[in-house]
């Protein structure tokens, strides 16, 4: 069988459902001077992992970037989580850099959002944060919810800041609902893509 014709593949001509590994892209989400994105469809027992890619988020002014569950289909994001945080940072002067724990931006069996970008994103035209969170069996009704999270930016005094957050939502419901927003004014533009991750 001829792969090439005419200049068409048959990838193309939609001949075959190709499989591109074990990464399936359920949602997209872009992001338009919103107060937040929330993904409530989806997350289930479909998939062992989700990833969300974040991508280019901007802020309406300098912030950060927070994210929090939901076990009631979006109604709440309010679910006990108790995490780590820690990040790299390094000026584009030189100035500064290092390696830290943020001891003020864990949280310890809390309910509120948790911090993904530890500096303030800059809400200069050229400044924004992208990375990815992990979340591992949100559909169990056994283990608490595990996540990973590291997050890229442009920060507020000209600096890369590369934060890494792990945790889990300590609760046995499923989580169904996954919500991001700015700590503070709105995510001017951006996208956030959800994928599942198959186990084989």
């Amino acid at each position: 069988m001829a792969f090439i014709s005419n200049g068409t593949t048959i990838l193309d001509a939609g001949a075959f459902n190709v499989s591109l590994g074990n990464l399936v892209l359920l949602s997209e989400q872009t992001a338009s001077s919103s107060a937040s994105i929330s993904f409530t469809t989806g997350i289930d027992s479909t998939y062992p992992i989700y990833k969300f890619e974040l991508i280019g988020l901007h802020p309406a002014s300098r912030t950060q970037l927070t994210f929090n569950l939901s076990s009631d289909g979006g109604s709440n994001y309010n679910v006990t989580k108790t995490t780590t945080l820690f990040y790299a940072i390094h000026t584009e002067d030189n100035a500064s850099a290092g390696l830290s724990y943020d001891t003020g931006k864990d949280l310890a069996q809390g309910t509120g959002f948790q911090i993904l970008t530890r500096s303030d994103i800059d809400e200069d035209n050229d400044s924004s944060c992208s990375g990815e969170i992990f979340l591992f069996n949100p559909s169990s009704t056994t283990f608490v919810k595990h996540f990973i999270s590291r997050m890229q930016q442009m920060a507020y005094n000209n600096a890369s800041a590369d934060t890494y957050v792990a945790g889990y939502g300590n609760t046995t419901s499923a989580i169904d609902g996954v919500q991001f927003k700015m700590a503070s004014g709105n995510i001017d533009s951006g996208t956030i893509k959800l994928y599942g991750i198959k186990d084989s």
